[in-house]
């Protein structure tokens, strides 16, 4: 008896016109997953805050917060109080009203003069999977907490942030709503006329769209025709007269150096780096800062020296079990980056993983099913973080008395 011994041959070739249908299947996969995930509410909505909430980030005790909002001729909202009458609920836009007129944070520009003078604050990393576009959301919804407004600028065209935003890229976006007709056309139109709000009282949005993949051919089409065409000073050159709006305008970039990317970076006053402490990631980092000194050198050259504020890596995802390779990448970045280096980690927690499944963010649960410690874990670093953004800036704020 003879045995055939040959395996099957597998046809791994793969059409172009097959790849449309299998987009085709994906998005429609896509689609029934989002409803589950947005299930039951497609739109997001903001957290509430208790008046012991309210009072512990005003730094008051309750006493002080339901004199406050009990005294007569006080402009300071009440709030939605319990049947019992002992405690008290606010919105989010009530919550921020009371930190703006009650707390000891500083005043900012806007507040005290209606004219802002935004910083602005990208967040770079080549590598996925580093929590880039949940740490700019969490730096906008951590600053909108200290009383600041907030614009984040979704640069990425996978549109992550503008979903975080509780916008629905694919459906909700066309190009004509983001970044790129500013870009690519700026006598013809104005960022500030693409500013959208969001369901977070002190966080509007420019959202993203899959199309923004079309800066990455025309802006270097244009070059080639005009050498002298600078195409890293377009986003900057844009938000100038946003910056009038705002306390901070937050970029997210995409995990590549793109043409969108160092327009980012080109615009920022300052930079975050979310890094996860893993080898490949801080390999990826280093990839990273080589590229873009290659094309800083291009960019001094035209356009003079470029400085930022502050360069800072923040750790994210840190496991702090024994197995973990942590303290050993730990070092090594500590080593690499020095005083760039923030003291500040957020942990890896079950927290966020669950927050990214429902397309959101620790800062947008009002109650957590599980320990209220394992929320605060990692929504306490990501807190002090902000503070200490803050306080930066908020120390040169000239601030008319």
């Amino acid at each position: 008896m003879t045995v055939n011994s040959e395996l099957p041959v597998i046809d791994r070739e793969v059409s172009l016109s097959s790849l449309v249908e299998f987009s085709d299947n994906l998005t429609a996969l896509v689609s029934t997953l989002r409803s589950k995930i947005l299930a039951p509410q497609p739109r997001k909505s903001a957290p509430t805050f208790t008046s012991t909430q309210v009072a512990e980030i005003c730094e008051i005790d309750r006493a002080r917060l339901h004199y406050l909002a009990t005294k007569e001729g006080s402009s300071l909202p009440t709030g939605q109080v319990s049947p019992n009458g002992r405690t008290r609920q606010f919105t989010l836009a009530e919550a921020r009203q009371w930190i703006q007129q009650v707390s000891k944070i500083k005043r900012s520009p806007l507040l005290e003069t209606g004219v802002g003078q935004a910083k602005v604050i990208v967040s770079s990393n080549f590598k996925g999977g580093s929590c880039k576009t949940t740490t700019t959301m969490c730096l906008a919804q951590g600053l909108s907490l200290l009383g600041r407004k907030v614009l984040v600028v979704d640069l990425d065209p996978q549109a992550s942030l503008t979903e975080l935003c509780g916008l629905y890229a694919e459906k909700e976006i066309v190009q004509e709503d983001t970044v790129l007709p500013a870009i690519l056309v700026p006598e013809d139109y104005s960022l500030v006329d693409v500013i959208q709000d969001t369901y977070w009282d002190g966080i509007d949005v420019i959202p993203a769209h899959p199309s923004l993949f079309e800066a990455e051919f025309h802006l270097p089409a244009k070059s080639s025709k005009n050498p002298g065409f600078k195409f890293w000073t377009l986003l900057r050159n844009g938000l100038e007269p946003v910056r009038k709006m705002y306390d901070y305008i937050i970029l997210d970039s995409a995990p590549s150096l793109s043409y969108l990317t160092l327009n980012g970076l080109m615009a920022a006053d300052a930079m975050v780096m979310p890094l996860v402490p893993e080898s490949l990631d801080f390999i990826s980092s280093a990839s990273f800062w080589s590229l873009f000194a290659d094309m800083g050198k291009t960019f001094t050259a035209l356009d003079g020296e470029k400085k930022f504020d502050f360069v800072s890596v923040l750790l994210t995802k840190v496991d702090y079990n024994t197995s973990s390779s942590a303290p050993v990448v730990r070092s090594w970045v500590n080593r690499a980056y020095g005083d760039w280096l923030s003291s500040i980690e957020v942990p890896a927690s079950s927290a966020m993983s669950s927050g990214a499944l429902r397309i959101s963010t620790v800062f947008d649960i009002s109650k957590w099913d599980g320990s209220m410690k394992t929320l605060e874990r990692v929504r306490e670093p990501l807190d002090e973080y902000c503070r200490w953004l803050d306080n930066f800036y908020s120390e040169k704020w000239e601030v008319a008395q």
